[in-house]
């Protein structure tokens, strides 16, 4: 059974009896493209409202419009099976991120999230001059910043255009990992990495319903793809004896920072018991605050947000 995020929990299997076991998670999530990036425009359009990076959210959830509307147009793509079991076989995700064989249909998505954001009414003068430059660039060009992107190399220079080709490849690899059956993968060893494009995680969501409440969920930061993580240990090193959850005192409880001085790393975790309506994407980029106040105490991201790596100048 393919199991998508945001649809309704399988029946768990029971370790004990079933009147008083505990819940298996499923392991891996697949995303849905038709909901995804919709999901997240939502959540960020809902956020930004009196929000001190008010204009910049609401530019996000522009941006993801633009790609729920590419999303849609591409839909599921279908993935080798046969190439998929021989990756998975060797412990690899059959869509490694820089490895994978590009095809043309990402720049198709690409150009139709420049039309979107550059027709889009009240646009600022830089973004789109950003995003018309980008839409004349050759495609040589479009590829090698696709390479930079994805091997993380790009540099201040390319940081507009490479926010718009970021969210281009999000819905590139979202749509080929939502043809893909979550019985085909198999988690990595290395188990802060995507086992779908072996990216690294943009956050962590822990679930308060369903079979298996109180799970922790590690999302993908390219594909979408979430994979079951054990809660209380560093998500970076593996270690869990100096590990702290961090807040900001103005901001509640649905939204923390786990720490580790074993290894000065730090990975975001939201609780979907203090909120149920968290996206990992959206409120990620909207607790910059948090990343700021524990980055200033020492600890270093895990992995960046791309859409925060990067952006219009």
């Amino acid at each position: 059974m393919t199991v998508r995020q945001g649809e309704g929990p399988p029946k768990a299997s029971w370790i004990g009896t079933p009147q008083g076991g505990v819940g298996v998670p499923q392991p891996i999530l697949m995303p849905d493209p038709a909901t995804r990036f919709q999901r997240t425009a939502t959540r960020l359009e809902t956020l930004a409202p009196g929000h001190p990076m008010a204009e910049w959210l609401t530019f996000l959830a522009i941006l993801s419009q633009a790609q729920q509307a590419a999303a849609l147009v591409m839909g599921n793509r279908p993935v080798d099976p046969a190439l998929t079991a021989k990756a998975v076989a060797a412990g690899m995700p059959p869509l490694a991120a820089t490895r994978h064989r590009r095809d043309a249909v990402w720049r198709s998505a690409l150009a139709q999230i420049i039309a979107q954001v550059e027709g889009h009414p009240g646009m600022p003068a830089a973004v789109v001059s950003v995003v018309g430059a980008l839409g004349d660039s050759l495609v040589p060009d479009l590829e090698r910043l696709a390479d930079d992107f994805l091997c993380g190399s790009v540099t201040p220079r390319q940081a507009g255009p490479a926010l718009f080709v970021a969210a281009a490849l999000q819905v590139n690899f979202t749509c080929l990992a939502g043809g893909i059956a979550p019985s085909a993968l198999a988690l990595l060893a290395q188990r802060d990495s995507c086992p779908c494009c072996g990216s690294p995680p943009v956050a962590g969501v822990v679930t308060a319903s369903g079979g298996t409440p109180g799970v922790r969920y590690l999302y993908c930061s390219l594909c979408s793809t979430a994979w079951n993580h054990v809660r209380a240990v560093c998500i970076t090193c593996g270690q869990s004896g100096t590990l702290v959850l961090r807040g900001r005192e103005d901001a509640g409880d649905a939204i923390k920072a786990e720490t580790c001085d074993d290894c000065g790393t730090y990975a975001k975790v939201l609780y979907r018991s203090q909120d149920p309506d968290l996206d990992p994407f959206a409120d990620d980029l909207a607790s910059l605050g948090l990343d700021i106040m524990v980055s200033e105490a020492g600890w270093s991201r895990h992995a960046p947000n791309p859409l925060l790596m990067t952006g219009p100048s």
